[in-house]
């Protein structure tokens, strides 16, 4: 079963998911790819994968790294979850570039290359926004392309991390 919660954070609504022992995802209210009915109201709150990953938010909206990450239930392909994987190494307040990332995966996958764009379509339907920090990867002329927050709110989760 599913399980969802909601957090309040200053750059937006964000829809928690759990399967009760892992964080399935997290989306802003309005993000792109976000499911209509991720699943059924935790009671109370109390699901502690879920009272884990608030504590998470409520430091990251602080201005400071988490220093830890919830227990995540990645469900994806293969290629996805390196990718994804990829981005979870990212340090807080830095950034890369898709092309850097597909460098990474195709190193990792044991391929003479990648495509930047198959690495995008992986990056863009990220499931876990903020904990798998996609909104740190940007184009190779350092634009903020691609966002499924909003190219707006990347560029302030962006600006916030490089204040630390």
């Amino acid at each position: 079963m599913e399980y969802t919660d909601h957090y309040d954070s200053p750059v937006g609504g964000i829809v928690l998911a759990s399967d009760g022992e892992t964080l399935t995802g997290l989306w802003f209210d309005d993000s792109k790819h976000r499911p209509a009915e991720p699943g059924q109201p935790a009671e109370d709150g109390t699901l502690p994968v879920l009272e884990e990953t608030k504590q998470w938010l409520d430091t990251y909206f602080s201005g400071r790294d988490p220093g830890f990450v919830p227990r995540l239930g990645i469900r994806a392909t293969a290629f996805r979850k390196t990718v994804w994987e990829i981005l979870l190494t990212i340090p807080y307040g830095k950034t890369v570039t898709y092309g850097e990332v597909a460098a990474r995966a195709a190193k990792q996958m044991r391929l003479s290359r990648m495509s930047a764009q198959a690495v995008g379509g992986a990056v863009g339907h990220n499931p876990i926004a903020l904990i798998i920090p996609c909104h740190r990867v940007i184009g190779a002329d350092g634009g903020l392309t691609g966002y499924g927050g909003g190219i707006e709110r990347k560029r302030m989760l962006l600006e916030m991390e490089s204040r630390e």
